[in-house]
């Protein structure tokens, strides 16, 4: 993936795809030492590095309109923990790390960030925060300055070091997101869900609780005392010493839990086209109290079948709040909706640059064996 000295970046709305970040890299708008490199461009997004020292900090927080991030630790931090030997994050606790990138957007240009696919399997809460911020995971047009990822894992403890990759950033220029009509226009020409496809305010995703194999799998639940996870580490892991698989019931329903997390996967075989992005909506209070997709993007060629896709469920990481909740199969538990590329990616999901998820069913993330 690589471009000509004389690539300009274009000016159509939309969230810009690989071509357009490596130019910001080449033009200094996205830099770091050491500088931003391919392997972190995505087809419509770039991983964000963790820097080389972490803060363990008393509580989450966000500086406000008038401070930098750097103002406000002071008043939450603890201890400074050096990550270039690595560091285990306990269960629980919060950490602010700065990361290695910084940027200098010009006026036309915004970013939101989101946690990486294997971040969110991981239930490894991330969001980013930069100076002067009022919400956490959103880069305001012209934003110049240095980036801060919050962490805290709420399942499994982790080992991490400088230059892993937890989140991710996208950049946007203006807003492309599709109305209704747009969406069953693109639905009928593309077919982004298999069957009836339920608009309103994106296209539904529901719960399948059916089962699949021999033994009706259904999902898994994070059991509550386990050993660590080392993010690097690849298909390393025992699944039986981390999860506890579910099965589905004879009527097909499951009861959440309050405040466990949960691994399921949609009804639907979602396809992202390569000109357009996908991103979940996260909670919705009008379908049950809980939350689902901690890391809810979905780059162009997802479950494309050029891209060796041929459709690919969407993975749900649902954690429920306050009460118990029973989720019915065929339930609907969140919304996709879809925005225009500002141009056509150099590389799709999937083809050729190491994508984990493509044509996935129910799986977990990256660091366990597959069952």
């Amino acid at each position: 993936m690589s471009l000509a000295p004389d690539t300009v970046i274009g000016n159509l709305p939309g969230i810009l795809p690989d071509r357009d970040i490596l130019a910001l890299i080449a033009e200094g708008v996205i830099a770091g030492t050491p500088a931003p490199d391919e392997a972190q461009v995505q087809p419509a997004s770039l991983d964000l590095r963790l820097g080389p020292k972490a803060y363990r900090i008393l509580s989450s927080f966000l500086p406000g309109p008038a401070r930098t991030v750097a103002d406000k630790l002071g008043d939450v931090m603890t201890h400074e923990i050096d990550l270039t030997q690595g560091m285990v994050m306990e269960k629980g606790c919060v950490y602010l790390v700065p990361l290695i990138e910084r940027l200098a957007l010009p006026e036309t240009l915004a970013a939101v960030a989101n946690p990486k696919s294997s971040t969110g399997r991981l239930d490894v809460f991330t969001r980013l925060i930069v100076d002067r911020s009022t919400a956490f995971d959103r880069v305001e047009a012209g934003y110049q300055g240095p980036l801060y990822a919050e962490i805290s894992p709420r399942s499994f403890s982790i080992r991490v070091r400088a230059g892993d990759r937890l989140n991710q950033m996208r950049f946007r220029r203006g807003a492309d997101l599709l109305d209704d009509l747009a969406l069953s226009r693109l639905n009928a020409a593309e077919t982004l869900v298999a069957g009836p496809a339920d608009i309103d305010g994106g296209i539904a995703v529901s719960a399948d609780l059916t089962g699949t194999g021999p033994n009706g799998l259904v999902g898994y639940r994070a059991k509550r005392h386990t050993g660590l996870i080392d993010v690097t580490r690849i298909g390393a892991y025992d699944p039986a010493a981390f999860w506890e698989p579910l099965h589905a019931g004879a009527d097909k329903s499951l009861i959440l839990d309050p405040n466990e997390f949960y691994i399921l996967a949609s009804k639907e075989a979602v396809h992202v086209p390569p000109g357009y992005a996908a991103e979940m909506v996260p909670f919705n209070p009008l379908v049950g109290e809980f939350r689902v997709h901690y890391a809810g993007f979905f780059d162009p060629g997802f479950g494309h079948a050029a891209a060796g896709g041929h459709g690919a469920r969407a993975v749900l990481e649902v954690r429920s709040h306050e009460v118990p909740f029973i989720l019915e199969d065929g339930q609907i538990v969140g919304r996709l909706v879809y925005e225009r590329l500002a141009g056509r990616p150099l590389s799709l999901y999937g083809q050729g640059i190491g994508s984990s998820y493509q044509r996935q069913g129910l799986a977990l993330s990256k660091h366990f064996k597959r069952v």
